[in-house]
């Protein structure tokens, strides 16, 4: 039977560190000890195996056709990052002595962390803005058509959203979206009222929110393609409508986000543009995009107001799942926001913009 990593060890590993208890247990179950014999190849330079590689124990060197160009002991501040992380690999690694390493999938791997990071992102941050007494009879749809999501929506999508919205006849006490199930729709309130929980590590339900007439939920796992963050049930009998994820993703997720190469963004910044790395500050410290700054996703809806609406913003991650969230977040808020398309792992050499 395969061994797995101690959690004491895991939990020294950036970013798994980072991730709440839930998820963290998920990547655990994964975490498998590999052990390679002293001068025996990790991976060698060139290959895309999509894998991030932590080193446990024992010495690994780095080389390429120049030679070695360094070294990693096991239970060094430098082990505690994945090894030689860029696809495709810049380097190749060779077991110096007896070594122990786990492998994870990188695409699982951000899929937790954008899902976690998300989990932040509560329902009551992305619905339309509060208006007066008078106003809250108002139609849905105007409501709708008002909240910043919806401003660079071209004019043909949004007639296209509306003819495949479904009509979805709820009641009392009915729960619509479940806390760990997958996302299927974005849904917008034509009346009635919900209210939206999180369960918290304890058990405990958490009232986050409570959702009225044109208040719409739903995109945070339709964004991130992870399950759902928290749980909404219907306090009132009514009529919610719903849009499909395909549909979501054609009409309102692809005509928000902008995607640019590395190319590209350097003419940006060149302008006046501004590179925003969401992933942890300790994956930015360990090496980012020269001249970024940092603003981890699961912080991005505090410190965006911060932010130069006058700007653009780039907005990177590891692999584009984080910085693809990040983008629609701040397009979403009114700012002109672009992801760097493929995140860093798309950058043969991690360079200045």
């Amino acid at each position: 039977m395969a061994q797995l990593v101690e959690r004491t060890i895991l939990k020294q590993l950036v970013p798994p560190n980072a991730l709440n208890a839930e998820n963290f247990q998920e990547l655990a179950r994964k975490a498998v000890v590999e052990e390679i014999a002293s001068g025996r190849l990790v991976f060698k330079k060139g290959d895309t195996d999509r894998k991030t590689i932590y080193l446990l124990s024992g010495e690994v060197e780095l080389f390429d056709e120049r030679g070695v160009q360094g070294s990693i002991k096991g239970g060094t501040d430098q082990a505690r990052h994945p090894l030689a992380n860029q696809q495709p690999r810049q380097l190749s690694a060779r077991a110096k002595s007896v070594v122990a390493l786990t492998r994870f999938d990188s695409d699982l791997l951000d899929i937790l962390l954008t899902w976690d990071q998300l989990s932040g992102i509560e329902v009551s941050d992305i619905t339309v803005e509060e208006e007066s007494d008078e106003d809250e009879a108002g139609d849905w749809m105007t409501r709708i058509l008002q909240s910043k999501a919806f401003l660079r929506i071209p004019p043909a999508n949004i007639q296209a959203m509306f003819m495949r919205l479904h009509e979805f006849p709820v009641t009392s006490g009915q729960e619509i979206i479940k806390q760990g199930d997958p996302g299927d729709y974005y849904y917008i309130i034509s009346r009635g009222r919900c209210v939206v929980t999180r369960r918290s590590a304890s058990g405990a339900n958490v009232v986050l929110a409570h959702l009225s007439d044109g208040d719409a939920f739903g995109e945070e796992a339709l964004l991130s393609d992870s399950k759902r963050n928290a749980t909404v049930k219907m306090d009132t009998d009514g009529l919610l409508m719903r849009l499909s994820k395909e549909d979501f993703e054609e009409l309102l997720k692809a005509p928000m986000l902008n995607s640019v190469d590395i190319e590209q963004a350097k003419d940006m910044v060149r302008g006046g543009a501004v590179l925003l790395d969401v992933r942890l500050e300790q994956e930015h410290k360990a090496g980012g995009i020269k001249g970024s700054i940092n603003i981890p996703l699961f912080m991005l809806r505090l410190k965006c107001e911060s932010l130069d609406r006058s700007k653009k913003y780039i907005c990177y991650c590891e692999t584009g799942r984080r910085g693809e969230a990040a983008a629609f977040l701040l397009s979403e808020r009114g700012f002109e926001g672009y992801v760097l398309d493929g995140g860093l792992q798309a950058i043969p050499h991690q360079q200045p913009a």
